[in-house]
């Protein structure tokens, strides 16, 4: 057998055929995916010859040309044909292992509701700011929609919700822009759309009555009292096992959070792990009396998941709150789910008649009521699992200003027996 003749620049790789050619000064190979057989050899040197020829005269294309190389970056060139869905896919497949599944959901849901928006198959070239401070606008005040002849509208977002949005696009977009595939990222210098403070609205003492008198059992009505008692956020309660209370010692630690993926992972924040809970009395009353009803029930061993990406731990649990106690159909789990205490609190209201308020309001309330008491920020900072108490100041401000005139008091009683006394004028 002969040897074979390779046409110039171009030669065999694994088996398959790939080209060289000189490019600003530099020698560059470009792999062409089709195997080493005498017609292929020919089509190869062929296309050398056209690339070197668009070259020497100042014609070459390098993206159009081979529009997927890793050499694109070398020569500052972009990947201009890389779809806005196919750099969606590609940038939060990415991105899976920097986030935690619960926020990975919330990126995703993110994308499907603004790629179609500005077109799966746009190439991402062509999306500048103008296209984006559209979207912004669709997204915020609804878009109309042809669907089978009529027009179907699109509710407009909250500015919450849309800047979210805007924010996963941005990453998105920088991302890009570190790749080659764009020059420029055309969010650049786009603010989030201000929004106005949205003021805590905690039950009143009556209120709170009403509600849990509402509750639609005796432990759905431990677990919104506790909630208002300890401010735990409501994955936190759903997690919360007996092997994290000491009621001796008035202490509850919170170990794992229970996600809207239903997933039990660590708690929300790297302040939040591990964080114990100084149980106030009413609160230590309301888990003895739940201790009746779960406190000798089945220790379950769940996954943990780590923030480490992949890596989880075993729990072993007996749960404070159990379904299983009010199940009628004997399909209940062993703990309660986030979206299931949101419907309880929300037919609890319904039936108080109270004036409708988000399930989060049950943590508000505890940290307003605990200021009006006069408790130090500092000190419901590290209840509440923040990691300082600058979310208190700011969130909270007017409920601190309302006990202005407790601290006065407190002052007067705790600072007149330092004061040193003054001299009296004397009479003329």
């Amino acid at each position: 057998m002969g040897k074979i003749v390779y046409p110039p620049g171009v030669e065999n790789h694994g088996g398959f055929l790939r080209i060289w050619f000189m490019y600003q000064g530099k020698r560059v190979r470009e792999k062409l995916s089709i195997p080493d057989t005498p017609k292929n050899r020919k089509s190869a040197g062929e296309l050398r010859s056209s690339v070197a020829f668009a070259i020497k005269t100042g014609t070459f294309n390098y993206a159009a040309q081979f529009p997927s190389s890793s050499n694109l970056m070398k020569f500052g060139e972009e990947r201009n044909d890389i779809t806005v869905k196919d750099l969606a896919e590609k940038w939060i497949s990415l991105k899976e292992m920097d986030i935690c599944n619960n926020t990975m959901g919330r990126y995703q849901s993110a994308l499907r509701n603004t790629i179609p928006m500005i077109g799966a198959s746009t190439l991402i070239t062509s999306v500048n700011q103008e296209r984006m401070l559209s979207l912004r606008k669709e997204l915020l005040t609804g878009v109309q929609n042809p669907k089978r002849g009529h027009k179907s509208v699109v509710t407009g977002r909250s500015v919450a919700t849309v800047n979210f949005y805007m924010g996963v696009l941005y990453g998105m977009l920088c991302f890009a822009k570190s790749n080659g595939y764009v020059k420029e990222n055309p969010m650049e210098g786009m603010a989030p759309m201000r929004r106005s403070k949205v003021e805590p609205d905690p039950l009143t003492r009556d209120e709170f009555v009403r509600l849990i008198d509402a509750c639609a059992n005796r432990q759905v009505k431990n677990f919104w009292s506790l909630a208002v008692y300890t401010g735990l956020r409501h994955g936190e309660l759903c997690a919360l096992s007996w092997e994290d209370i000491d009621l001796k010692a008035g202490t509850l630690t919170v170990r794992r959070n229970h996600t809207l993926k239903k997933e039990f992972t660590l708690p929300k924040t790297d302040a939040g792990t591990d964080r114990v809970i100084a149980l106030i009395d009413a609160a230590k009353d309301i888990l003895r009396d739940q201790a009746e009803m779960t406190r000798l029930g089945k220790q379950y061993e769940i996954d943990v998941l780590l923030r480490e990406y992949r890596k989880k731990e075993v729990h072993k649990c007996t749960f404070v709150f159990n379904p299983s106690l009010h199940a009628k159909n004997g399909r209940s789990g062993h703990h309660y789910a986030v979206g299931s205490v949101n419907q309880s609190w929300e037919a609890a209201m319904r039936r108080a008649g109270l004036r409708y308020r988000k399930a989060y309001q049950s943590r508000h309330t505890y940290a307003c009521w605990s200021l009006t008491a006069g408790a130090n920020p500092n000190f419901i900072a590290s209840q509440m699992g923040h990691s300082n108490a600058q979310m208190v100041y700011q969130v909270y401000g007017k409920w601190m200003a309302d006990s202005d005139s407790d601290q006065i008091a407190i002052l007067n009683q705790k600072l007149s027996s330092f004061v040193p006394s003054m001299p009296h004028a004397k009479a003329v």
